[in-house]
């Protein structure tokens, strides 16, 4: 009896021992979820050089843009464009370009006016200051010309006429006479001279007078031809407006750039040559003076001669 009891004791304490070992074991040894379980549960991942194939469909069909709108690409595109003046020029219509082209070689004429007349006039002033300056203390017509040279030069030319219409009135008793027909020979030669000196002021009057009106029409045209296109487009954008309107403000800029210096140099100029002008009436009166001298000592001798 006690043999079974002892057996059935040792047979629970087994049992015990072994149900106290196996709970650790079992829960360290916990199989873990399958492969295929944790592939269901996570997410799947797509490696970088297999993302576009994959997803390449389902990103188009969600997240695919609208068309754009006509008008919307036809605002854009002028928006982008560079407008420099070289830019506008070659956009703008076959009329303006005339226009632009016709004031830039007016105002190229008016700067290679006021380069010439510049020299012309700087010149001829400083030759004729000299030239007086010359004849300042002479005593007679052939002492002058001798003085002053064989030069070509508005004094010398008074001087040829002096010199000219004494000897023609060689013998004449009357000296006014002859004074008349010399002051008359000088004021031919002063109108001469003042229409040689005033060559080229005509292209700087005509130049500062018209060039606005002129760039004032080329803008008219071109922006006429920016409302056609507006109504074409069927758009007030202002980036589609905008290019055309400042191709033809354009023509009025450049139609000012040659007017305005047109017009300054030319009060330049007309001050300069009525300065010139004065300098070309005391020669004149230099001449005339020296002519009186020689008529009234060829009278003098005359009379002394008589006298004798």
């Amino acid at each position: 009896m006690k043999t079974m009891t002892f057996q059935a004791s040792l047979a629970a304490a087994v049992m015990l021992a072994a149900a106290w070992l196996a709970t650790p074991v079992s829960a360290q040894t916990q199989t873990p979820p399958s492969a295929a379980t944790q592939q269901a549960a996570q997410p799947p991942v797509v490696s970088p050089a297999a993302a576009p194939s994959a997803t390449a469909p389902a990103a188009s069909t969600a997240t695919a843009p609208a068309p754009a709108k006509p008008e919307a690409a036809s605002g854009i595109a002028p928006a982008m464009k560079e407008l420099s003046p070289w830019v506008m020029f070659m956009s703008a219509d076959v009329i303006v370009k005339a226009v632009m082209i016709g004031l830039a070689f007016a105002s190229l004429m008016t700067w290679t006016v006021f380069i010439a007349k510049s020299i012309e006039l700087s010149v001829a002033s400083t030759r004729l200051r000299s030239a007086l300056k010359k004849i300042a203390e002479t005593r007679s017509l052939a002492e002058a010309q001798m003085a002053v040279g064989a030069k070509e030069g508005i004094l010398s030319s008074f001087l040829a006429a002096a010199l000219r219409e004494a000897r023609m009135s060689a013998g004449l008793s009357s000296d006014a006479g002859i004074k008349e027909r010399a002051a008359s020979s000088f004021s031919e030669i002063v109108r001469a001279e003042a229409r040689r000196i005033r060559i080229g002021m005509g292209v700087l009057a005509t130049v500062g007078s018209t060039s606005p009106f002129v760039g004032l029409f080329g803008t008219v045209w071109g922006i006429m031809n920016s409302f056609i296109g507006i109504s074409k487009s069927q758009t007030t954008n202002l980036a589609v407006v905008a290019p055309g309107i400042a191709e033809a403000l354009l023509a009025t800029a450049i139609g000012l750039v040659a007017a305005i210096p047109a017009v300054i140099i030319y009060n330049h100029f007309s001050r300069v040559t009525k300065g010139y002008l004065e300098l070309v009436n005391r020669a004149s009166g230099a001449a005339g003076r020296l002519l009186s001298r020689d008529l009234d000592r060829s009278h003098g001798s005359v009379h002394s001669r008589a006298a004798e």
